[in-house]
């Protein structure tokens, strides 16, 4: 690495601020916009590697399951204009899903600025808060002596509060020019602890209810806060469900586990949060898809007594006027709320409540057999034989709701993240994300779920993990030749109009044996496990291609059912 004081180009400069951030590995797709940034990787590649990726998207999404692995900062690198656009799906993911993320984008020379010079974007107006919705910050860099600050100030600003994205946009004359600028110091986000008094008051509130409820969710968290949150579980014997595509931060298998609040949640499990007199979510957002479309707690002011803890002061009281409102790091969070003394002799007054949203959760794990293909066994059967710390990752559809159902996590504290799974509900998600995995990860098993549709989105993906080298990484795609999710709302909505929804395939293994990977199609249950575990014992990625009737849409129900009821509605 250059020392502080020589002169160096500033797309060096730039990458021995990644080293310096901690950073071995970026995603991107090569663009001449920052080609300075492109040789500094060359000069730095005993450090740090550049992974070049067949699509931004893809490659923002793998730089999205970085950071939720790592709980720092993915990166990823896009050139201006096209690039930057296709990009943008895996930075509106980091955004929605709280995922610590920089996103850096090539830019038309300064003196070029302003002119719709080609591909010429202004980054702030097309990602700035103002959207809502893809970054925390926007910032341009002008100077190269200020780079290192603006790197520093990314990381720091992705990581801080509420954790997100942020997009450094480079000019490519200011990576040209040199600089003999120092690099700043790793930066380490300000952890903050709840008051005590208002700890004081969440033990208050507990004592006063009779059927409490703990949501836990969002991004920040670490094995310590993971096993802090479990031990204020278990001495108070609350009940816990895991937030919509949170599902890894409390092990599964746990007597007070009550199983996840998503999209597909267990009819009872959502009763009983309706029913709870106190529900205290913990760094869950309390979105869309966790409450049920705002239904299992109504806003603005929800029947049951609400405490919500979070990181982001600016979340806080946004939508839920909450009875207890407490900003804190997930770090601190539950090591905070594990001090509070449970009462001494007698016995909390939920421990049947507590016993019975376990037995709920176990007796959703039952599922009728289904012909040809049982997806619930499929499910069960990739996790009694893979090993324990497999990652397993999945975008958008209704083949997800298997896995969320069936798959046991062990939580965070024992293995680290083991689900990368988009709350934004973002197609083409698992493959990238399963790639990433692998190759950061080469010791552990990367596991993909796909549908058709979803695969399709970013299936060229396979090429990426073919070239670096990925061996213990299986996709298993379920093709049942439709967009799944919009046909069972369309069959709810507009009973017997199919329109949009089918689906032309091509022969996925074949697809998959072009890229250089195993494959074997799949149409009874009997024929996976065989399959599955030669795919495990192969040494290199393997799709298996699972076939599966459009008819079995759910885990939970069929398209006749929901044909059938839909018309019977409109005949009432």
């Amino acid at each position: 690495m250059s020392s502080p004081t020589s002169k160096r180009l500033a797309g060096h400069a730039l990458v021995e601020a990644l080293i310096a951030q901690g950073v071995d590995t970026v995603f991107g797709v090569p663009g001449e916009s920052f080609l300075a940034v492109l040789d500094g990787f060359h000069e730095h590649r005993e450090r740090i590697r550049f992974l070049a990726c067949r699509q931004e998207g893809g490659a923002a999404f793998m730089a999205e399951a970085q950071g939720k692995l790592s709980g720092r900062p993915g990166v990823c690198f896009a050139t201006r204009g096209p690039g930057a656009t296709n990009a943008s799906i895996g930075l509106h993911t980091a955004f929605q899903d709280s995922t610590p993320m920089v996103l850096f984008i090539g830019q038309v020379a300064s003196d070029q600025r302003d002119r719709e010079a080609f591909q010429e974007v202004d980054y702030r107006q097309m990602f700035g808060p103002g959207t809502l919705g893809f970054a925390k910050w926007v910032g341009e860099v002008h100077d190269p002596a200020r780079l290192p600050e603006y790197v520093a100030r990314a990381f720091h600003t992705a990581m801080q509060g509420r954790p997100g994205a942020v997009v450094l946009v480079l000019p490519e004359d200011m990576l040209t020019a040199s600089t003999d600028a120092p690099v700043l110091p790793r930066a380490e986000p300000a952890l903050a602890w709840p008051a005590p008094g208002a700890l004081r008051e969440v033990r208050t509130m507990l004592l006063a209810a009779q059927r409490p409820f703990v949501i836990v969710g969002g991004s920040g968290w670490d094995a310590a806060s993971c096993e802090a949150l479990q031990r204020f579980a278990e001495g108070w014997n609350l009940p816990v469900g895991c937030a919509f595509r949170f599902q890894d931060l409390v092990d599964n298998r746990h007597p007070n586990y009550a199983g996840d609040v998503g999209i597909g949640i267990n009819p009872k499990l959502a009763k009983r949060i309706v029913d709870a007199d106190l529900v205290i979510a913990v760094g869950a957002r309390l979105g869309e898809m966790t409450t049920g479309g705002y239904t299992l707690l109504q806003p603005p002011r929800p029947a049951q007594k609400l405490i919500h803890v979070h990181a982001g002061a600016e979340e806080l009281g946004r939508v839920y006027a909450a009875d207890l409102l407490l900003q804190a790091s997930m770090a601190c969070a539950a090591k905070a709320l594990e001090t509070l003394a449970p009462p001494a002799g007698a016995p909390l007054p939920w421990a049947e409540w507590t016993a019975a949203a376990h037995a709920d959760y176990e007796a959703n794990l039952v599922a009728p057999a289904v012909e040809p293909l049982d997806m619930a066994v499929v499910i069960k059967t990739i996790q009694r034989l893979a090993p324990e710390d497999t990652i397993y990752t999945n975008g958008a559809g209704n083949y997800s709701g298997w896995l969320h159902r069936y798959c046991r996590y062990r939580g965070l504290q024992h293995h680290g993240r083991t689900q990368l799974a988009p709350t934004s509900g973002a197609m083409g998600y698992g493959v990238p994300a399963a790639v990433a995995a692998s190759l950061l990860y080469p010791q552990r098993t990367a596991v993909n779920i796909a549908g058709d549709g979803d695969f399709l989105m970013t299936g060229q993906e396979l090429a990426t993990a073919t070239q670096y080298g990925a061996t213990r990484l299986i996709s298993v795609v379920v093709d049942n030749g439709t967009y799944g999710t919009i046909r069972m709302h369309q069959e709810r909505e507009y009973p017997e109009r199919v329109s949009g929804t089918e689906l032309f395939n091509p022969d996925f293994a074949a697809l998959a044996r072009a890229y250089g990977w195993r494959a074997e199609t799949v149409v009874t249950t009997a024929q996976f496990e065989p399959a599955f575990q030669a795919a495990l014992e192969s040494g290199k990625p393997t799709l298996l291609h699972l076939k599966l009737p459009a008819e079995v849409i759910t885990s939970r129900t069929t398209l006749a059912a929901i044909r059938e009821s839909a018309l019977a509605k409109r005949k009432a």
